[in-house]
């Protein structure tokens, strides 16, 4: 009778470990999911749709840019790149672009912008990446 018990016990105390650590899990993954945000970038390039030239520097390309982010956002983040890619016909192209970084913007309103991106660069599409994260404007203790 007290080997029953014993592996009983055994067995009762293993289930109650796994489903406090279950439980534990559960908490962190909904603690981390309450604080994630989606960070957009967008990258732009500065070739024009069309003749495959750049439709402007990198350098007045920003000036265009970080005016119209200041406008629709009050701030911005951009960053210089560069790109390449083949298209159906085996040509490669290459162009600068730039990487715009979003936070605390909805979909729609990234959708809105880079409709507007299009329309100014003369774009035919722009990458649009939405990344999971936690974003923080740290201020000090």
């Amino acid at each position: 009778m007290s080997r029953r018990l014993g592996i009983l016990f055994g067995v009762i105390s293993t289930l109650a470990l796994i489903l406090s650590s279950l439980n534990l899990f559960m908490t962190i993954d909904k603690d981390s999911n309450a604080s994630c945000e989606v960070q957009y970038v967008l990258y732009l390039g500065l070739n024009d749709k069309d003749s495959h030239e750049p439709v402007m520097t990198q350098s007045e390309a920003k000036d265009v840019l970080e005016e119209i982010l200041l406008q629709r956002f009050g701030g911005y983040t951009i960053q210089e790149a560069s790109g390449g890619w083949v298209d159906v016909d085996g040509a490669v192209f290459r162009e600068d672009s730039l990487a715009i970084y979003l936070s605390e913007v909805s979909e729609a309103e990234t959708h809105a912008l880079a409709q507007r991106l299009m329309e100014v660069f003369h774009q035919r599409t722009i990458l649009i990446q939405a990344n999971r994260t936690h974003t923080e404007f740290y201020s000090g203790q």
